[in-house]
This record gives structure tokens, sequence and C-alpha cells, in this order.
């Protein structure tokens, strides 16, 4: 029986720093300081440098991150946040929690990323600010989308999620916008062992306010300027997060590495594989492919070989029941609805061995012929 193919293979990596993850965990309970400790501290200072932006905040979740990132730009109840209705719900739920509206503009049918024209678009005198989500790990286009806001003076929070470490024009995504928003959700490029999120900006001021608010408002012990909320990075999890920075680059390198393996193999079938813009370094948080016909024939013929893929995303948010008040109706977005029905997630991850990225492609290939 051939061994099983995993969409990811968080154990390996486990394994691989096991000794000393838990050489950390007893480091930290000697030392008794568990809440923004001095793992939190060092942590957040060597991800600015890794960024390449002045600070970095700690906070709960990259959820978090996003809401706290708009509310320390002032976003609130009577404004307009453009971003992408082609990707995780938190990215436009944050928008929500703070008060104000989302609106969709539609996406890039290469790159899955926001299209800077259609954002122009819908660009009203309500807009305050716009979320580009760096979505797979294939960075937005954000030369053309700095310029609509700074044309219109609007914020940029860019939702790295699932890129961090990529790419545009030789910087790191999350240097480029007000500030950036990553999560370090197990499965993400850099993830940690429970739940986690960062904050990177250039800017003081909304450096000083996150750092407020994600300690209940409070500008020292005790004393409270204004409602914030409970969203501190966990001591022991920027312990792991710290270790893993220190590999990062050969992760990220591992499934670039996988990623040319899949391109090489599945050029020439039905399928289209993900394309990255020039200027631009995919992190391939997901290898992600577009199939024109029989998405669904070929994801149950991979199932059938024991190969698990997933749909990211099987429908559009502009479409989804919590935004039916928005009026969006079927046509809206075409480019992003037309996605919908195309994409198809393969597994990826470092370290994935060759083997199981043949396995993977024969079965698709042939579910293609």
């Amino acid at each position: 029986m051939t061994d099983p193919v995993p969409f990811l293979d968080l154990t390996a990596q486990f394994g691989a720093l096991e000794a000393e993850w838990l050489a950390a965990i007893r480091e930290t309970g000697a030392k008794g300081s568990f809440i923004l400790g001095p793992n939190v501290a060092d942590f957040e200072r060597e991800f600015a440098e890794y960024v390449g932006v002045k600070h970095a905040i700690g906070v709960a979740n990259g959820t978090d991150s996003l809401i706290l990132s708009l509310r320390a730009l002032g976003i609130g109840p009577g404004d307009e946040v453009i971003t992408t209705p082609y990707t995780f719900f938190a990215s436009s739920e944050a928008i929500d929690v703070v008060g104000a509206t989302p609106v969709f503009a539609d996406i890039d049918p290469a790159s899955f990323t926001l299209d800077p024209k259609s954002v122009a678009e819908r660009v009203t005198d309500r807009t305050r600010a716009i979320v580009p989500v760096h979505i797979f790990g294939h960075p937005c286009d954000m030369s053309a989308l700095g310029e609509i806001a700074r044309r219109h003076k609007l914020a940029v929070i860019e939702d790295c999620a699932q890129s961090f470490g990529a790419t545009v024009g030789g910087r790191v995504v999350g240097s480029m916008g007000d500030a950036g928003s990553f999560s370090f959700y197990p499965t993400k490029v850099l993830g940690c062992y429970g739940d986690g999120g960062m904050i990177t900006t250039n800017s003081d001021a909304v450096n000083e306010h996150v750092r407020r608010l994600r300690n209940h408002g409070a500008v020292k012990p005790f004393i409270h300027v204004e409602v914030g909320c409970n969203s501190r990075l966990d001591e022991i999890q920027a312990a792991l997060l710290r270790i893993k920075l220190r590999r990062v680059r050969a992760d990220i390198d591992g499934r670039r590495g996988v990623a040319r393996a899949y391109d090489r193999r599945l050029a020439g079938t039905a399928l289209v594989v993900p394309a990255t813009a020039a200027g631009a370094e995919h992190a391939y948080n997901l290898y992600t492919v577009r199939i024109p016909r029989g998405r669904d024939a070929a994801r149950q013929a991979l199932a059938d070989a024991g190969i698990p893929t997933a749909l990211c995303y099987p429908q559009g948010l502009h479409l989804q029941e919590v935004y039916r008040r928005l009026d969006y109706r079927p046509g809206s977005l075409p480019v992003c609805e037309r996605l919908t029905e195309e994409n198809l997630s393969l597994p990826i991850y470092p370290g994935m061995p060759e083997r199981h990225i043949d396995r993977v492609c024969e079965a698709l290939t042939r579910a293609l012929a």
C-alpha cells in the first residue's frame, strides 16, 4: 500500500524542532514571565527587522491584527473599505467589526489578487482605506494600489496572513502600507502551535495606538484612556516563532521548490498553474491551480487516489448570506465568480517528498486526460 499524501505535514517540522522548542518552554517557565515577556519583545524586534519596518506589535491572532490596525488608523462607522471578495472571511469581517462597510472589488485572473482598475472604480467620498490581500502567498500590485491610495488619501492595510516572506519590487509584504497584518495560524508559512498575529508599521502613532489597544486601552497599569481589548501574543508562542523565524527562509525556498516541480510536471495539461507577476516573489502558502472544465471531477479523482485537496474559495464573499444586505448579485464580480468554480489547491509544504509530488501530478494528469 502506498503511503498517504498529506495536504500539509506539520508533524515533520515539529520533530525537527522538538528539542529546541521544549527547551524554550522550560526556559520560559523558569523565568516565570508569561505575558508580554522577553520573547515577545525580542520576536517583535526580529520580525520588524525581517520585514524591513520600524515597528512590529504582537497580538493574539491574525483577525485581531486586522481589527486593531483599522482602529489605530481611525476607520469606523460611516467609512467604506475596499477589499477582495476572494479571501478568507476575516479580511472583510474585521471591517464590519469596526463598524465600517466592506466594498468588494474584482480580482486579477492570473494572480488572484485585487485588480487595481476595479479598486479605482469603487472609490467614493466615503472610502477611507484599502485592504489588499496577498493571497496564497502572491503579493498584490502594491505600486498601482499605492498610487490609488495616495491620489485619494486612503489608508492601506496589507493583509499578509498567507504571504509571509513574499516580496514585490524587492520589498517584503507588510512594509508597503500604513500597516501590515500577519497571522501565525499553524498552517501559515510562519506558523505557531496555536493562534498568534503581528502588526507591522513605520508609523510611531500607529505603533503606540496598537500597543495600547491590545492591552485594554491602558497607558500604564490600571490607567485606561480608551476601550481596547485583550489581544496579546503568547510568550511561549513567541519563543517558538523566534526559533522558526531563523529557519523560515529555508522553508520558503522549500515551498518554492515544490511549486517549481509542480510547474514542470503540470505544464501542457488542461489546467492553469499559478502565475507570478514580474518583480514579485511568491511564498506559496498554497499552490492553487485553475481547472477551467471538470474541476469537481478532477478533485474527486484525486480523492479516490488518496490525495487531499482544498477549495480556496468555493464562494466569493460578496455573494455570501452575511453580505446579502450589500446587494451584490451573481455577475457583479465576474472574475472572482469564475475562479471560485475553477480553483483547486494541491498539497504543498517544505520537505514534501518528490514521490508525493509525482503521485499528485500523475493522478491529476490522468483525471484531466
